[in-house]
Parts: structure tokens; C-alpha cells; sequence
């Protein structure tokens, strides 16, 4: 029997260090005191992969040597195609041995450093590597060991993104996280047909200009965005699906979740 992510739930994004960090120590820390507090507050701890390409350090490292307990339905890793198959390979049994189970698949952000998943090592007839054929590989190698979750993006082609999601659907996506969303779109409602838990991505930083590349347009900078609106904007609009949090203020924004949740 399936078990699906609890999506009716807060999701928090926490990016492992960079692997060229000048304080790696204090970072460690820093995620170290993230992880858990996202966990003591019953949340979903969700852990980025090479994020905008830049080379960083894996969960499947951080966790075991920062000695962080993994509560298996409270840990979700990002995994994407920017990897040899014996890395990718090594993420996945380090993973299992872990405890861990859910994995949202991504095509992901490139860069020179970073070696690109080849189709002949996954056995996949396709010339290029996305979500669809990693998703496909890990359900076939790894049966029943992980519960795989995919990207949405509102902003593209809506019928070209709806297209590519039934075929992630059929390679046996199993939940929906979305780009950040602001306000009411009815793109993004178009979900519900997939019949699947849907997370909801709520840009958490008041640089809203940090989004231009996400959405294909320019954004000002000194475009007002309340982000604490969106979000209670989101869970009104939205209120049987999860929320994702990029960029959450911790010391400032984190207090006010609980508050938030209750009162869509």
C-alpha cells in the first residue's frame, strides 16, 4: 500500500553548504540548528540538491555526520538528473539506509562542474535525461523503497506543462510541488485532476525580483511584495494542500507559521 507525504503540512526548504564554504563550520551549525528546528515544530525538513547549480554538499552526507536524527516522515531530499550514475546510485542507498523515503525529482540546474546523468547508463531511449527518466529508473531499481514527488511550473506553456506532468504522473510521480505561486492561479488548480497530493510553493523572501528567471520575465526590484500576505493569501486560496517555503525568515517568520496554518 502506498503512503503518500503528508501535504497538508508546512514544507521547509533548507539548502545543505556549499562545498567551497570559507566557514564551513558555522554553516554546518547553521543547518545543524535549521533541520531540527523545523523538525521539533512537526514540519517537513526539505533538502535542496546542487540548488542553481552551484556544487554544494548532499543530504545523504550532512545527516549522518552531523549525527541529525531522520524522522522518515518529516525528511524529503531533492534529487536531480546533475549526477554519474554511481553518484546517483550512492545518494539512493545512503538514502535507504537513512530511513528516508520521500524524494521530490527534478531535472535541476546545470553547471560546468556538474556531470549530467547519461540515458545508456540509466537505460533510458530518450537523448536527454529530465525527471521523467529518473523517476522511471529509480521505480524500476529501487521498487517500493521511495516515495517520489515532482515539479510544476505555472509559468510555462500550460498545456505543455500539463503534458510533460501526466508523463511524470505515469513514471509514478506520487505528489506535486509547485514554483512559487503568487495569489489566486488557475493554472496551478488544474492539478486537482491528477488525483494527488499538490504543495503549494510560497516565495518567502521580500525580493520578489529573485523570481524573474522562474517566471520568464523581468521583476523589478522595487516591485512591493508582502510575503507573510502571500502566504495567508495561499492557505485561503488553497486550503486542502501543503505549503513550500523558499527562502523562510527564521528568526522572524518561523514564530508565525503555527498561527497561519490554523487560520486560512
Amino acid at each position: 500500500m502506498q503512503h503518500h507525504i503528508d501535504q497538508k503540512m508546512f514544507h521547509v526548504e533548507i539548502l545543505t553548504p556549499k562545498q567551497n564554504s570559507v566557514k564551513l563550520e558555522d554553516d554546518l551549525e547553521k543547518f545543524a540548528v535549521k533541520f531540527q528546528t523545523v523538525v521539533d515544530h512537526g514540519y517537513i525538513a526539505c533538502i535542496t540538491d546542487n540548488p542553481m547549480g552551484m556544487l554544494s554538499f548532499q543530504a545523504t552526507e550532512i545527516l549522518p555526520e552531523l549525527e541529525l536524527a531522520t524522522p522518515a516522515e518529516q525528511v524529503l531530499i531533492h534529487l536531480n538528473t546533475f549526477h554519474t550514475k554511481p553518484a546517483l546510485d550512492e545518494i539512493l542507498t545512503k538514502s535507504i539506509d537513512l530511513g528516508l523515503k520521500y524524494l521530490l525529482i527534478i531535472s535541476g540546474d546545470g553547471s560546468e562542474r556538474l556531470p549530467k546523468l547519461t540515458p545508456e547508463s540509466i537505460g533510458a531511449p530518450v537523448n536527454t535525461v529530465t525527471s521523467v527518466e529518473l523517476l522511471d529508473y529509480i521505480r524500476r531499481e529501487y521498487p517500493g523503497r521511495f516515495n517520489c514527488g515532482v515539479a510544476f511550473n505555472p509559468y510555462e506553456p500550460p498545456d505543455h506543462e500539463l503534458e510533460k506532468m501526466r508523463r511524470k504522473i505515469d513514471a509514478g510521480a506520487e505528489f506535486i510541488i509547485t514554483q512559487p505561486v503568487i495569489g489566486r492561479d488557475e493554472r496551478v488548480l488544474q492539478l486537482k485532476d491528477f488525483g494527488v497530493p499538490v504543495i503549494i510553493d510560497a516565495w518567502m523572501s521580500k525580493k520578489l525580483h529573485l523570481l524573474s528567471e522562474c517566471v520568464g520575465y523581468t521583476i523589478a526590484e522595487d516591485t512591493p511584495y508582502d510575503p507573510l500576505g502571500n502566504l495567508r493569501d495561499l492557505r485561503r486560496y488553497y486550503p486542502d494542500w501543503g505549503i513550500y517555503l523558499a527562502l523562510l525568515g527564521f528568526k522572524t517568520q518561523l514564530p508565525l507559521l503555527s498561527e497561519i496554518w490554523t487560520t486560512p
